[in-house]
């Protein structure tokens, strides 16, 4: 019911303004609480892994290498012996976790990463990572190039 106000004795006339002052007064406290708390929330952290945790380098390793023009090399590098054994093979994307898997037949645990050029589309990589999992390839990861 809007609020009556008396002008003269006369007769009553309605206020036709919204009272701003209780409105103020709550966003004053709302300001006021978000200033107190905002400093106490602690914004999220991602615990990223770093590099050089690795006690000693694996004995093989497996690297995909994705080229511009999506054609794909696996090579093998294996530091048993003093002179390592490397083995470079073509791939399609029907083949790569066979021949993957083959050059794994040691060891389940042998690691591969992906290395793929800069302007390939992400869907390429992800592609072979893809493929990589269905076949039953346990570690993969992707190759960095550290800024200096």
């Amino acid at each position: 019911m809007p609020a009556l106000a008396s002008r003269s004795s006369k007769g009553r006339r309605t206020i036709n303004e919204i009272n701003m002052v209780p409105f103020i007064d709550v966003m004053l406290v709302l300001l006021i609480i978000f200033m107190v708390t905002a400093p106490l929330i602690s914004p999220s952290t991602i615990d990223v892994p770093s590099i050089g945790k690795a006690s000693q380098a694996p004995d093989q390793v497996i690297t995909i290498e994705i080229h511009k023009d999506k054609s794909i090399e696996i090579k093998s590098k294996s530091n048993v012996s003093k002179q390592g054994v490397d083995t470079t093979l073509k791939a399609t994307l029907d083949n790569i976790g066979q021949q993957v898997l083959s050059l794994q037949s040691e060891s389940a645990n042998t690691p591969v990463i992906i290395s793929a050029d800069r302007t390939l589309p992400y869907e390429e990589v992800i592609t072979v990572m893809d493929k990589l999992q269905k076949a039953g390839v346990q570690r993969v990861g992707l190759s960095v190039q550290l800024l200096d």
